[in-house]
């Protein structure tokens, strides 16, 4: 995982995370990696990958079993609204990003539709 220096490692992990239970990569019951194992395969220090995980615990996205590991936890209806809140999040900064670009949301708007059917997005020359 290469890893954005802009934003903190254990959010970072977190938000792979989220996006593998929502992709159906990870599913409820599933075994993640031991904080230990992250940590090496990452090459990131195991304290991170521990908030990292505290965190995932505290959002009831997995669980740890003393003994056993960690695992998937989370509930259908939590997962749906995890994906609708990250897309919400993308959607707000991709706006944000046009509007200091220069476009309105109009242009913007313009410009998604065109992408969708592969058309230029700009037919003003």
């Amino acid at each position: 995982m290469d890893f954005d220096l802009a934003r903190p490692i254990y959010q970072q992990i977190i938000d792979d995370f989220k996006k593998q239970m929502i992709r159906g990569e990870l599913r409820k019951g599933e075994r993640i990696p031991s904080q230990r194992e992250y940590a090496e395969k990452a090459r990131i220090n195991p304290n991170t990958v521990q908030r990292a995980y505290r965190e995932m615990e505290n959002m009831r996205m997995v669980e740890t079993l003393r003994g056993q590991g960690t695992y998937v936890n989370i509930s259908e209806e939590d997962l749906q609204m995890l994906r609708k809140e990250m897309a919400r999040a993308l959607l707000r900064n991709f706006v944000l990003e046009m509007r200091a670009l220069g476009f309105d949301d109009e242009e913007t708007f313009i410009m998604l539709q065109a992408e969708q059917t592969g058309g230029e997005g700009d037919n003003k020359k």
